[in-house]
């Protein structure tokens, strides 16, 4: 746990240098060029997304534009979990815990039927171990999803030497950075 917070603290260091907005929206731009052209996202018809936080690869307008031909997801921390719900608009959005805007509408169950996941992270390896925030919403919410493939979508400095990993930690299938 101690090796955890140590490389949550290197990485808030240095995401406070990759601050400049031009350069994240670039790099978001082309990491997410990247995502739509990936084979498992195109053949996806239900993919569960997240909207970013300020210093996540920006995913905002990505979620919009797809919502009109794919069913979008996206998860709503409820108590220690992560619902699902599924985006219908930005109208339908609401700040929730931690600052993060929440969809408001259907609640989503069927996890069987989403295809393709991307999943932020505070790091990754190259062998697909993500480093999370360190409250455990995705350690609790990825097993429920086995059959959906997984990518961790970053930006080229949150990958590491080695991101230490615990038992119940799920690999990403892939991660696409820039």
């Amino acid at each position: 746990m101690e090796r955890k917070k140590e490389l949550r603290k290197r990485m808030a260091l240095l995401k406070t240098q990759h601050k400049s907005s031009i350069t994240r929206q670039s790099e978001s731009a082309n990491i997410l060029a990247a995502l739509e052209a990936h084979p498992a996202f195109r053949a996806a018809n239900t993919i569960l997304l997240y909207y970013s936080l300020q210093d996540e690869v920006d995913t905002h307008e990505f979620v919009q534009k797809w919502s009109c031909e794919k069913q979008i997801l996206l998860p709503v921390v409820v108590g220690d979990d992560l619902e699902i719900r599924i985006y219908t608009g930005p109208e339908d959005l609401a700040t929730g815990t931690y600052g993060i805007e929440e969809p408001t509408g259907e609640l989503f169950t069927d996890y069987a039927a989403i295809d393709f996941i991307a999943v932020p992270g505070v790091a990754f390896d190259r062998n697909g171990n993500r480093l999370g925030r360190g409250k455990g919403y995705y350690d609790r919410l990825l097993p429920r999803i086995p059959q959906a493939y997984k990518v961790g979508i970053c930006f080229t400095f949150q990958i590491v030497e080695e991101v230490p990993a615990e038992p119940f930690d799920i690999r990403m299938d892939e991660i696409i950075m820039q």
